[in-house]
């Protein structure tokens, strides 16, 4: 793929578990109201998304539909089968037809609260793709130190999700530098270009014909992606964006920057 070719920027948010189904809807409403104050135009070059906990993923799909703007909903994880005696599991199929545009995988907290390894994830992925929805895949390294150690704890991870997703089909890639997840800083500017620029180096991402889009996602905030904007193609929110006046004014600055 031509990688010079523009990429939309993208952004948006996981609500991971911290909201009850009321603050749910609440935020989203509250989301919607503020974005609606953005002019549209201003708003008409990048992709938002919402990624909601599966309680209230279809009454937040149904909220969505509302906005004068686009914005995809999202799922925080998937089984990898279609179907099957999977009690607990989540299809992606079913999320497919309840109207979900990507699903999460990979999430460092599935790595290590729940022993996903990358076999694992590329087979989540690989489904999300399979099923016409866009697999978001979260990398990055476990511990801070030299950039060439993070490229290559983050190819392992990359390699195995591009083997599964068929090249032609879009990937993103949300690095998360592990050890900045929750920090109240995210990690140094020049790290992250400097990871990112070698993620995008890797063959397993220079021969897809696909598109692949990098986001960063290690508290992430405001001001952040006017510093990143040469390497990144946007931000992926944490506990920053449920703030839906922060989360709007940070879309603002992506689309800005």
């Amino acid at each position: 793929m031509d990688d010079t070719a523009p990429r939309r920027r993208l952004i948006g948010l996981s609500t991971k578990m911290y909201f009850s189904l009321q603050r749910t809807r609440e935020f989203t409403n509250s989301f919607l109201a503020k974005l609606a104050d953005v002019p549209a135009e201003r708003l008409s070059h990048i992709d938002i998304f919402v990624i909601p906990d599966f309680i209230s993923l279809t009454t937040t799909i149904a909220q969505l539909e509302s906005s004068s703007v686009p914005i995809w909903a999202g799922a925080q994880n998937c089984h990898w089968e279609d179907q099957g005696a999977f009690t607990g599991e989540v299809s992606p199929s079913v999320l497919r037809s309840a109207g979900v545009k990507l699903v999460e995988v990979g999430h460092a907290e599935r790595r290590r609260i729940f022993g996903e390894d990358d076999a694992k994830i590329a087979k989540k992925a690989a489904a999300v793709s399979r099923n016409g929805m866009m697999p978001l895949v979260c990398i990055g390294e476990e511990t801070r130190g030299d950039v060439h150690v993070a490229v290559d704890e983050c190819r392992v991870q990359v390699d195995a999700v591009m083997s599964a997703v068929p090249d032609e089909q879009e990937v993103i890639l949300a690095y998360e530098p592990v050890w900045a997840i929750g920090a109240s800083q995210p990690a140094g500017e020049k790290h992250i270009l400097d990871v990112v620029a070698g993620i995008r180096e890797l063959e397993s991402v220079r021969r897809r014909t696909g598109m692949t889009r990098v986001l960063y996602g290690g508290s992430a905030g405001p001001g952040l992606y006017e510093r990143l904007k040469s390497g990144l193609d946007g931000l992926f929110l944490g506990r920053f964006g449920h703030d839906p006046e922060q989360f709007v004014r940070t879309i603002q600055e992506v689309a800005g920057a």
